[in-house]
């Protein structure tokens, strides 16, 4: 089958990146839709977002790149797409509460259809045409809660609650969709998938009971649960409960607490760091007792100690400084506001939400970050009196190095689309 790749181009702010290059479960965008999509397709073809489809007679599965899916839900499309033998267009429900409540909203990439939403991923068994039926995959969502607090922060019942699918797909149209993608599509799937599987796989249960009982571990620490690389060296004091995947040449210090994680590759936890549903990156750098809950940060970035992140994305080559804190909730009870695919502000149909942080970027120490605040890429904070609490957005005109004497060493690496150049001041 041909596998036929529509480029999204539009930038995600503040990565200024488009979300094909933003990596997604430690993984760039691409090579995860590639690596899934390997078993149905022999070829490809990328063409321009706007560039019609080439006049082929032949099976095709066409799709944006700006799409994020699970080996589950593309398994499914594609099974009942050729068992239908018609051309077939992704589409979701506003009745399935896992896209109805993380994916939709502060998207651009869906069309409405009545009571559908139309994606952009095609199934076409005799090439391209016009009459195209829609498909509803039911990504099967179930509420899980990932803490109970007061009822002033979380409703009546006082339960912070996602829907979770067992079958994911959603557009990556702003950076609180790789926020979604990683922890709950991701991270929060991964858990809901094993405790279904170990309620009802009689077998699955009693091979992880032998394995617990072998290695005399604790259920959530034994092997099958946490996968781990090579050449890692891993404190017996450290406490890493699965599901949790470890890349290679991964070092994690004495005290350091791992639950339910994907740790990359040549990776150092140190002492005391305090990891939770979190993804983190190839090459990353976490100091002593730095902690992070339902945070991505992508590769070679450096989280200084004592710093708190939750529910934030931090992009690539990036420090935050010591002592720093993401808060994640509105003292006085307004909707959380980011801006969503069309970069406009829009209300986020999250309680609680964390910040954002770009590429390249170089954060003082002791700065406390507003919830759903951005830092643009290449964007250099220095704590000050007058810069230490962050409660707006950051654009990289804003960035402190602009006033620096040396500030030629900090290159512009992810220049904003249409962005004034700065390196000639």
């Amino acid at each position: 089958m041909l596998k036929i790749i529509l480029q999204a181009p539009h930038p995600i702010s503040p990565f200024n990146e488009p979300a094909r290059d933003l990596r997604i479960q430690n993984v760039p965008l691409w090579l995860w839709q590639r690596n899934l999509l390997a078993p149905h397709v022999t070829r490809e073809m990328e063409i321009p977002a706007n560039a019609r489809l080439p006049l082929l007679r032949e099976p095709m599965l066409v799709y944006r790149d700006n799409l994020f899916f699970d080996e589950f839900y593309i398994n499914e499309f594609v099974s009942l797409a050729q068992k239908r033998r018609r051309p077939v267009r992704a589409a979701f429900s506003i009745d399935d509460p896992a896209f109805r409540e993380h994916a939709l909203p502060l998207s651009s990439s869906y069309t409405p259809a009545g009571n559908l939403y139309l994606a952009d991923l095609w199934y076409f068994p005799n090439g391209p045409e016009a009459d195209v039926d829609p498909l509803v995959i039911d990504m099967q969502a179930r509420e899980v809660g990932y803490y109970h607090v007061p009822s002033y922060m979380a409703g009546e019942r006082g339960d912070l609650v996602y829907q979770v699918p067992l079958r994911a797909m959603m557009a990556i149209d702003c950076w609180t969709h790789v926020f979604i993608a990683d922890g709950v599509f991701g991270l929060f799937a991964r858990g809901a998938r094993f405790e279904n599987k170990l309620k009802t796989d009689l077998g699955f249960k009693l091979e992880l009971l032998s394995t617990a009982v072998f290695e005399g571990r604790q259920l959530l620490e034994c092997s099958k649960l946490v996968q781990i690389g090579k050449n890692c060296v891993i404190d017996p004091h450290a406490v890493i409960h699965g599901p949790t995947t470890i890349g290679d040449n991964v070092t994690v210090g004495a005290g350091a607490v791992i639950e339910n994680c994907i740790i990359g590759n040549n990776v150092n936890v140190s002492q005391d760091v305090q990891l939770m549903l979190s993804v983190i990156g190839d090459g990353t750098f976490l100091p002593f007792r730095a902690a992070l809950f339902m945070t991505t940060i992508m590769d070679n970035s450096m989280v200084a100690q004592n710093t708190c992140l939750q529910m934030c994305v931090v992009g690539r080559n990036t420090f935050i400084g010591a002592g720093s804190t993401f808060t994640d909730y509105n003292l006085i009870p307004a909707p959380i506001k980011a801006l969503d695919g069309r970069d406009e502000l829009k209300v986020t149909n999250r309680p609680v939400l964390g910040g954002a942080v770009g590429h390249n970027c170089r954060l003082g120490a002791g700065m406390i970050i507003y919830p759903a605040r951005t830092i643009e890429s290449d964007v250099v904070l220095a704590a000050s009196k007058e810069r230490r609490v962050i409660d707006k957005d950051v654009k990289y005109e804003d960035s402190d190095h602009h006033k620096m004497r040396n500030s030629h060493l900090h290159k512009h690496l992810y220049p904003r689309r249409g962005a004034k150049d700065l390196e000639s001041w």
